[in-house]
């Protein structure tokens, strides 16, 4: 082999080894083409998952604390109802008797035994 031969030769395998560099860096090009969306949506899913989880969150208290006004609004309603009830002349004369005051000029009896009294005479009806 002359000079000539080997400095062909090894131009050669200059121009494979570049070929093989392109064809690399190619496939590298590719690889990062194919992988540069998934991390883009990557990226996108890290950022948008806690404000996400903490909307979520913020919603779902929200319908319990509703559900909890709700509640106390018709409690509210039913005790204002009482109340009403409670403050008028005839309810409060029934509480009066219940407690055992008695008006003016009136007199107490106090009767005991009557549920012994309505099983002892059930079977007469």
């Amino acid at each position: 082999m002359g000079r000539g031969e080997v400095a062909c030769v090894a131009e050669k395998e200059t121009q494979r080894s570049r070929a093989r560099t392109k064809a690399s860096r190619r496939a590298r090009r590719r690889r990062i083409r194919r992988a540069f969306p998934i991390v883009v949506l990557v990226a996108v899913a890290y950022f948008y998952y806690r404000p996400l989880a903490s909307w979520v969150h913020t919603k779902s208290a929200l319908a319990h604390r509703e559900q909890q006004v709700a509640t106390l609004q018709r409690q509210k309603a039913e005790l204002e109802q009482a109340v009403t009830r409670a403050t008028s002349l005839p309810a409060l004369t029934r509480r009066a008797r219940r407690i055992g005051l008695v008006q003016a000029g009136e007199q107490l009896f106090i009767v005991k035994g009557i549920p012994a009294w309505k099983r002892a005479h059930s079977h007469t009806k």
